[in-house]
């Protein structure tokens, strides 16, 4: 059977990871001189807490080629095919180190990248049909074929509680995080040919702002595939999570409504209080 292996961006939770067998390679969190793993040895809520005393972000860097190797190591000598999945490339290495591990153990028959052009549950939603095609006993060149023929289908976007995060990543102006600050701007962050781009701008309190972007979603939702949702937040309030599953749920579409937490590398440029509502498109 192919096996499955995701970045630590993919945002799985753990129930997920073992219930699909995927295996994770993390991506590196830097806090000054400290070095961490993402999602292994360091939480988002110590990330917002020294990221506000330090008024920047953490760097964030690829997997070792070192972690990459090991990790497929076992699987090629094994001879089993490995399908990897990483970060839009546009946003990292991630996917160039896993391609240098396959080099590396003379393994490209064996080894299959594939670039998400996504990030998140964005990535999680591929992963998991490719963990499904896998207990299927499809083969790693059929897996990688539907992938790319998912990838244009995804739907990843999410909206931001504060841009303070995104300007100290460089990604929003100081002047823009201030404006928006003041006038409590809220926008809709989209992925759309593996970057990130600014989309509709919400204004007002965090609870009516996310219910209004979900349900500016409805058609597409309504025409989404139905196996599963993901809501993926970086902590917010358990109301605000609530009131967006029950609206899911009512519009009788999903087979499955999964929740996860972002991890420690989308939390970090994002902030606290962020929320997105990731599906594939039919």
């Amino acid at each position: 059977m192919v096996k499955i292996i995701a970045d630590s961006t993919c945002d799985l939770s753990g129930d997920l990871l073992e219930k699909y067998d995927v295996s994770i390679l993390p991506l590196h969190i830097l806090l000054d001189e400290a070095e961490y793993l993402d999602g292994t040895d360091i939480t988002p809520e110590e990330i917002f807490k020294w990221s506000d005393a330090h008024k920047t972000t953490p760097k964030t860097s690829a997997p070792s080629l070192e972690a990459a190797v090991e990790l497929l190591r076992p699987y090629v000598e094994e001879k089993r095919e490995v399908v990897c999945f990483s970060i839009s490339d546009e946003m990292s290495a991630s996917g160039n180190v896993m391609r240098l591990a396959a080099e590396e153990l003379q393994a490209e028959k064996f080894v299959r990248v594939v670039n998400s052009g996504n990030l998140s549950t964005g990535i999680g939603l591929l992963v998991i049909e490719a963990a499904i095609m896998a207990k299927d006993g499809k083969n790693g060149e059929a897996i990688v074929k539907r992938m790319e023929e998912l990838k244009p289908l995804v739907r990843a976007s999410f909206v931001v509680d504060t841009l303070v995060y995104l300007h100290r990543g460089g990604r929003c102006s100081g002047l823009a995080a201030m404006a928006g600050g003041a006038l409590k701007l809220h926008p809709r962050i989209m992925v759309e040919n593996g970057k990130m781009k600014p989309g509709r701008k919400y204004r007002g309190n965090l609870e009516k702002v996310i219910m209004s972007y979900v349900t500016d979603m409805e058609e597409e939702l309504k025409h989404a595939k139905k196996d599963r949702v993901f809501i993926t937040h970086s902590g917010c309030d358990r109301k605000i999570v609530d009131e967006v599953r029950s609206y899911l749920s009512s519009l009788n579409r999903f087979d499955e409504i999964l929740e996860t937490r972002a991890g420690g590398v989308i939390s970090s440029h994002c902030g606290p209080g962020t929320l997105g509502v990731l599906f594939i498109s039919e």
